[in-house]
C-alpha cells in the first residue's frame, strides 16, 4: 500500500511542478500568453485563478497523502535501547560483596 501512496505523491508532485512552472508571478502566465483567445476558445477568463486553485488543491493532496502514508509504514522491531524499560525491569540488581 505504501508503494501506491508513494506513486500518487510522486504523480501529484510532478503535476504540481507543472502548475507552478506555468504560472507567472506577475499575472501573465497562460492568461497573458493567450490573451483574448482564452476567453473565446476555452471559455475561461481567468486561467490564473484556475492554476492557483489547482496549485492549492495539489499541495493539500500531497500533504494529506504524506500524513496518510505514515499509517502504512512498518513499525520498527525492538533492537534499540530506547524504550526497553521492560528488559531493564526484569534484570536482577547486582549483589553486594
Amino acid at each position: 500500500m505504501i508503494l501506491v501512496i508513494t506513486g500518487l505523491i510522486l504523480l501529484a508532485c510532478v503535476v504540481l511542478g507543472f502548475f507552478i512552472l506555468v504560472q507567472n508571478p506577475k499575472g501573465g502566465g497562460l492568461s497573458g500568453s493567450f490573451g483574448s483567445m482564452s476567453t473565446q476558445v476555452m471559455g475561461v477568463k481567468q486561467s490564473g485563478d484556475i492554476m492557483e486553485k489547482g496549485t492549492w488543491v495539489l499541495i493539500s493532496v500531497v500533504a494529506g497523502l504524506c500524513i496518510i502514508s505514515v499509517m502504512f509504514m512498518a513499525k520498527p522491531q525492538g533492537g534499540d535501547d530506547s524504550g526497553n524499560s521492560k528488559a531493564q525491569q526484569k534484570s536482577a540488581p547486582a549483589k553486594k560483596k
